[in-house]
């Protein structure tokens, strides 16, 4: 690599990383927005909704990465054309695909990283997360306990929590169970959720009990320290359902029958597989489209305006029609080729394009010489 291309290639590089760092912080503030239910609604720690906000990145590269790409190309191809680089670079021996390399150089790289981000990074967050969630959708002291509201539970349980502090201790706690005629209520100063031999229980400070039976006996009983079981309120039949964006490559081309089960039928899981290996290659797509726009034409000082709207729109058109061929490869499992195959193509399309406009055009002066001699 030259000197030249070494400068063209940082010059792209920095505006790019610059774009995906932009949209990534997006794309983080919008699943913090949407995790604050973890807080607000279950009670979980600020460290749990952090994790699950970084968790959900994985899933967003594949759109993040090719906009990116696109966008800090534009911004740096605008830049090194409007200040006259890539002329001088051009004056200077520089061949068109020498020029054009640094940049394909960076677009190849792009989809190794979306490579790597969907076939390994992706199942393995969303697995994570998933997981996650399910500890936090059965969690009993998230389903039973909210600070200062009667929360009724299942099989006839009613939890009452005066206050809530931070290290997870429950103050002036008072529980009611019903189970036919037998009424039986806890009250506690304190109280805490641990686990005994794997079992769930509730630990009560400081309290009593009372119970009345139904031939009328009414039994109390006060305690410095009570376990209660919470075995008996926790579902057994919940298992964690993973999706097909939960699943590894082999899974999808190769799903056993409970995953066809549980995940969705075999041509949903392949187009999901296919979509992984395939979206990727848009940013190539996006790189070639940055190029046409700004290189495919004359110079021009009042900006390249049109040419980037125009690219702008193809870029879009093209993805939207990606997006829709995965979800017509369900159908027709045939489709499936195509979602390698409209990246790829409109990327050579584009490059092509480029090509044929950097071609020297004859002016009119020139074509009525021509007829004139001819």
């Amino acid at each position: 690599m030259t000197l030249i291309q070494r400068y063209l290639q940082r010059q792209l590089t920095m505006p790019i990383l610059a774009a995906v760092g932009s949209l990534a912080a997006i794309g983080l503030l919008s699943q913090s927005l949407d995790q604050l239910e973890i807080i607000v609604e279950r009670g979980q720690s600020l460290w749990v909704m952090i994790k699950l906000t970084l968790l959900a990145m994985p899933q967003l590269i594949s759109v993040i990465l090719p906009i990116g790409v696109f966008v800090g190309a534009l911004v740096a191809l605008t830049r090194l054309q409007r200040e006259q680089e890539l002329t001088a670079a051009f004056a200077g021996g520089l061949t068109r695909w020498q020029a054009l390399r640094p940049a394909l150089r960076i677009a190849v790289a792009a989809v190794v990283v979306g490579l790597i981000s969907n076939v390994w990074l992706q199942p393995w967050a969303q697995r994570e997360a998933r997981d996650t969630t399910f500890a936090i959708r059965t969690d009993l002291a998230a389903l039973l306990v909210e600070e200062g509201r009667f929360v009724q539970g299942p099989d006839g349980i009613t939890v009452y929590v005066q206050q809530i502090e931070q290290n997870g201790l429950l103050r002036n706690l008072f529980i009611y169970l019903q189970r036919g005629d037998n009424v039986t209520t806890w009250d506690a100063q304190e109280a805490r959720f641990s686990r005994i031999d794997g079992a769930p229980v509730l630990t009560l400070v400081g309290g009593s009990m009372q119970r009345y039976a139904s031939n009328g006996v009414l039994t109390f009983l006060s305690f410095d320290r009570y376990s209660f079981d919470l075995s008996p309120f926790v579902p057994e039949d919940q298992t964690v359902q993973y999706r097909a964006s939960d699943l590894w490559l082999t899974q999808l081309f190769a799903p056993s029958p409970a995953l066809i089960e549980s995940a969705g039928p075999r041509p949903e899981l392949a187009a999901e597989g296919h979509s992984r290996l395939a979206s990727p290659l848009y940013a190539l797509t996006a790189m070639a489209l940055a190029l046409s726009s700004i290189l495919g034409g004359a110079f021009s000082r009042t900006g390249y305006g049109l040419r980037i709207a125009k690219a702008a729109g193809v870029f879009l058109v093209v993805r939207v029609v990606g997006y829709g061929l995965v979800a017509a490869s369900v159908w027709s499992p045939w489709l499936n080729v195509l979602q390698y195959a409209l990246p790829l193509a409109v990327a050579a399309l584009a490059v092509r394009v480029l090509f044929l406009q950097l071609k020297p055009r004859p002016s009119r002066l020139r074509l009525r010489l021509r007829r004139a001699t001819a």
